[in-house]
């Protein structure tokens, strides 16, 4: 079974400009988790690219084997280094995991 992580953030900023500088930014340190931590089978985040006034800031999707991976990811290092800095920028986040 592969678990899909989806997530979606809107930022704080309210500065049109600052708030896609902070999209970018997640998308960069989380896309360099990439072969960083162990248990991500496949990640992709990117900033919203169109419609800003009413579309979040930033997603990611990312794959794991299982549920367990998905929660050894949680806790990696690299990952709560990431989290940290987002939870630094966030309004707001919305989350599914699913099975694909």
């Amino acid at each position: 079974m592969t678990i899909r992580h989806v997530v979606t953030w809107k930022l704080a900023a309210e500065d049109a400009g600052e708030r896609a500088a902070d999209a970018a930014e997640v998308a960069r340190r989380l896309n360099a988790l990439d072969g960083v931590v162990p248990q991500l089978r496949s990640i992709s985040a990117g900033a919203n690219s169109a419609y800003p006034d009413t579309n979040w800031d930033v997603t990611l999707v990312a794959d794991f084997d299982s549920l367990a991976a998905l929660e050894e990811y949680q806790v990696h290092p690299a990952h709560e280094e990431v989290a940290a800095f987002i939870r630094s920028v966030v309004a707001s986040r919305v989350a599914v995991d699913f099975e694909v």
